[in-house]
């Protein structure tokens, strides 16, 4: 079974009322878009992710480091959208597909199991929940209807359906509108079968539901601390915070010696309860002779990812009598924002020295330590 995941992105979200589209808007260092996206990058059936945007919104997704998403540009309406988004996958081997609004930034591994499973025997599968509260039909802030509401649910996102069916009704449907996918079977009286959805997998639509949202999102947090020191020698290069440093001496070290990343490694394995650097990379190993530190630096960031730690905050010392840091802390914050794909201002460098006492002070070592804070999401 070949799952491809449709991700609607193209909404203004006028509702929020703000200046940042809504799939755009931020909560814990990452966008909604993100959140959604991350939410289905543990799935081995899912082979490809499509992204459809608004081309008025490119800025905004330029920006953003979505690993392996083929990103199309949406159309006037949710309905035109979709559309576009099957025809560009329709001779890639595609049999199955979900299509989830970016919106709705919780959808769970069991929710999402749980619609793949079912689409094995069925065309059309979608979650919905029930409706608890007293259900009244009104207008003008008038109630004149009362509605039994034994047979109503909510429908959620992502809705699975095979790739075949959902494209004929598509394809038969071009100059009509529907709220959802599902509502194009329905039309034909044709099967969709429903599954328990979530009142977590919470749709944002206005102020509320956003501040609901991100309240669900109040992780732990944790901290982590790291230190490391290297002595200068002739002929090695020298790499501070990812980037090579012009310098007469370089650092003694299995791999580029970069004391920085190296602390920084091991902050965040420690915060993440992840062991150290020497348990993930051992200097006994060969491969990792002259290895650049950044190559290990961004193993260790899928690692903590995986594991559902996002980056809070990092705050680095660099100590060292000679080179002066200041000049190069500028560049050495970009590289770090870069590999950890968090935002530069949650990254601090401060240059010390060590008054010209032991090894640092005479000029014969370069240290650094790091306190890394990081958050779990459940």
């Amino acid at each position: 079974m070949s799952v491809f995941l449709i991700l609607l992105a193209a909404g203004d979200g006028k509702r929020l009322k703000s200046n940042t589209p809504k799939p755009f808007l931020i909560v814990n260092n990452k966008t909604l878009l993100e959140h959604s996206f991350n939410a289905f990058r543990d799935f081995n059936e899912i082979k490809k992710t499509i992204i459809v945007y608004n081309k008025k919104h490119k800025k905004y997704l330029d920006k953003l480091n979505l690993k392996r998403a083929l990103k199309i540009i949406g159309g006037k309406t949710r309905q035109e959208s979709t559309f576009k988004a099957l025809k560009k996958i329709k001779k890639m081997n595609c049999t199955k597909v979900l299509i989830h609004d970016s919106a709705r930034p919780t959808p769970s591994k069991d929710l999402v199991n749980k619609i793949i499973y079912n689409l094995k025997k069925n065309h059309a599968v979608v979650p919905v929940i029930k409706i608890n509260d007293a259900t009244k039909r009104a207008k003008e802030n008038t109630i004149f209807k009362n509605i039994t509401r034994h047979s109503l649910r909510f429908a959620q996102t992502p809705q699975g359906f095979t790739f075949k069916k959902i494209y004929e009704k598509h394809l038969k449907n071009i100059n009509t509108s529907f709220d959802d996918d599902s509502a194009l079977f329905t039309k034909d009286e044709e099967k969709v079968v429903t599954i328990t959805g979530s009142k977590k997998n919470l749709k944002i639509t206005d102020k509320e539901d956003l501040n609901i949202f991100k309240s669900l999102k109040r992780g732990k947090t944790y901290f982590g601390i790291g230190f490391d020191i290297h002595k200068l020698v002739k002929g090695r290069k020298l790499y501070l915070g990812g980037i090579k440093i012009p310098f007469a001496l370089g650092l003694q070290g299995q791999s580029d010696a970069d004391p920085v990343l190296h602390a920084l490694i091991d902050s965040l394995l420690g915060a993440c309860k992840l062991g150290d650097i020497g348990k993930l990379f051992s200097n006994k190993n060969k491969k990792y002779k002259n290895i650049r530190s950044t190559i290990l630096f961004k193993k260790v960031i899928e690692l903590i990812e995986s594991k559902n730690f996002s980056i809070n905050n990092i705050d680095i010392n660099v100590i060292t009598q000679k080179p002066e840091i200041k000049k190069y802390s500028k560049k050495m914050i970009q590289t770090i924002s870069k590999l950890c794909e968090i935002n530069p201002s949650q990254i601090n460098i401060k240059g010390k020295t060590a008054e010209k006492l032991g090894l640092i002070g005479k000029g014969k070592a370069i240290a650094s330590e790091v306190i890394a804070s990081v958050i779990k999401y459940d």
